[in-house]
């Protein structure tokens, strides 16, 4: 191909078979100097007639041995054929080259933040990274070793969008209610250690077993200790891994007495009132604040609840709680809570009851991402 000569672009085999999917792999070194003689160019309709020279041989790569041994960068197919098509596209040549510098900037320069590793010079590659305040998830994610039948677990989703904002590979995440270990399962997965504690040694034990059974490529430490998350030293076990602090704290708290969990006294579900529950939700957030660093986050998710007849914003009260410690508040974010499987077989039930008692059925939860200060 013409195109392949001029740009001497050589790329993967991998990328060849796999030429549909991100990412595309491409020798660093040539594809920067395929950036460099873009800019020579002297008029747009050139640069653009070459840029769509350089696209079609990324769609219809040659095989090439040398790669293995190459100094090689992995692209986002759609992030890198998105930045060539607004180079293409620009109204201006130098509006043009202008993009071209920002995409070599992507590929030569990693520009993260203090609480993630995300790449701000490719932001554009993060697509399924949520950024809104509404999240309708659809399903649950039920790869590997997830699983829905334990009661009042989340969806897998929730925990790996709020591992990849606020955490960094290798870092510390606190799950104060560990269920059926859902984000330690996540952590895993992505490379961060985790430390999950657990009310009930069945429902551990079981939360243990799914996490053995999710491959841990990363090596990293998930443990899950059954113990009361209110009273727990978490200092002490973190200092057995050779650590101080965390940079993350997950909670999923039962939501006061919707489902009952066991009969300890302990367990959230069991508080005699709301302003019980509230205060021994405050309990275990305060002990996990005192191993969070400053200026990393507590995320909380919750739903509110009817009890005779009213609507009580259970939600937002923890939210307040938890700021009493010290706390602001980053975001709220809104997700669609599913049916549970007892209200899909009454559906029609729940609406005639809706309707006569003047209310509203419950459709969604919160997720409350706060920052210590």
């Amino acid at each position: 191909m013409y195109a392949e000569k001029q740009l001497n672009l050589p790329i993967s085999d991998e990328a060849s078979l796999k030429i549909a999917d991100a990412p595309i792999v491409v020798d660093k070194t040539a594809f920067l100097e395929v950036l460099g003689k873009l800019k020579t160019n002297t008029n747009q309709a050139a640069l653009a007639a070459a840029i769509v020279a350089l696209q079609q041989q990324l769609s219809f790569p040659a095989s090439n041995d040398t790669l293995d041994h190459a100094d090689t960068i992995e692209l986002s197919k759609e992030f890198l054929f998105g930045e060539l098509d607004q180079i293409a596209k620009a109204q201006t040549l130098e509006r043009a080259k202008y993009y071209l510098e920002r995409l070599e900037r992507g590929v030569t320069a990693s520009k993260t933040g203090s609480t993630n590793d995300i790449n701000l010079n490719q932001w554009k590659a993060y697509d399924d990274i949520l950024t809104d305040s509404l999240w309708l998830i659809d399903r649950r994610d039920n790869t590997g070793v997830h699983s829905a039948g334990y009661w009042g677990n989340f969806v897998p989703q929730i925990p790996n969008q709020m591992l990849r904002r606020y955490t960094k590979p290798g870092e510390w995440v606190l799950d104060t209610f560990v269920g059926c270990g859902t984000t330690l399962i996540e952590s895993q997965r992505l490379g961060r250690n985790a430390l999950g504690i657990e009310l009930q040694d069945t429902v551990a034990q079981r939360a243990r077993e799914f996490v053995t059974a999710e491959p841990n490529r990363q090596n990293v430490v998930s443990q899950i200790i059954t113990a009361d998350s209110a009273s727990f030293d978490y200092k002490a076990e973190l200092e057995k891994h050779g650590q101080k602090s965390v940079q993350l704290v997950i909670m999923h708290p039962p939501y006061f007495d919707i489902i009952k969990f066991s009969d300890k006294p302990q367990d959230l579900s069991n508080a005699a009132s709301v302003e019980d529950f509230l205060q021994m939700l405050k309990q275990v957030a305060n002990n996990a604040a005192a191993v969070l660093d400053k200026g990393r986050y507590l995320v909380l998710v919750i739903g509110d609840k009817y009890a005779k007849g009213e609507w009580i914003p259970l939600g937002f009260q923890a939210m307040n709680e938890i700021m009493s410690l010290g706390f602001s508040l980053k975001s709220i974010v809104v997700k669609n809570f599913e049916e549970t499987a007892g209200k899909r077989q009454q559906k029609e039930l729940w609406r005639y009851r809706a309707l006569v008692g003047g209310f509203y059925i419950f459709k969604h939860e919160y997720i409350f991402i706060l920052k210590k200060k």
